[in-house]
């Protein structure tokens, strides 16, 4: 039996371990619209165009009640999403497919019960275009803590 649990423990250690592989994630010290324009003006800053901005908050409020939801899940939250026509046009050259990392995505959000925090989150980009994304989103979430 105690080594069925061991064995439990290790898969979840595992797993946990294996879930955050695909995002990268920074708790500030600043509030959510300080955080947002700061990559606001990161992004626009480097000559990139924001494409859009999901207000995933207040949808996730919105549409709760229709399917029987009560939990507030954020207090506020947005994905800013994002383009960079010479970088797109170099990770798709080097593979075609890597037309799903279009478009660019930084999360910023806020949870209920924390006060003066804001997260700041992004996908982690796989294969060789990530050497070329990565970068890019590093710095724009990182001027979001300054």
């Amino acid at each position: 039996m105690r080594r069925i649990i061991v064995l439990l423990c290790l898969g979840l250690s595992i797993a946990s371990a294996q879930a955050e592989e695909w995002m990268v994630r920074k708790k500030l010290a600043v509030g959510f619209d300080d955080a947002k324009e700061a990559v606001v003006m990161a992004i626009e800053n480097r000559g990139l165009v924001i494409n859009y901005t999901s207000h995933i908050a207040e949808m996730l409020a919105r549409t709760g009640s229709d399917i029987g939801a009560t939990r507030q899940i954020f207090d506020k939250a947005e994905i800013i999403e994002f383009c960079s026509a010479k970088l797109s046009r170099k990770m798709m050259e080097l593979d075609p497919h890597n037309i799903v990392l279009c478009p660019f995505s930084i999360s910023i959000y806020t949870l209920p019960g924390e006060k003066n925090t804001t997260w700041v989150a992004y996908r982690l980009p796989r294969g060789d275009a990530a050497k070329m994304v990565e970068p890019l989103l590093r710095e724009i979430s990182a001027e979001a803590g300054q």
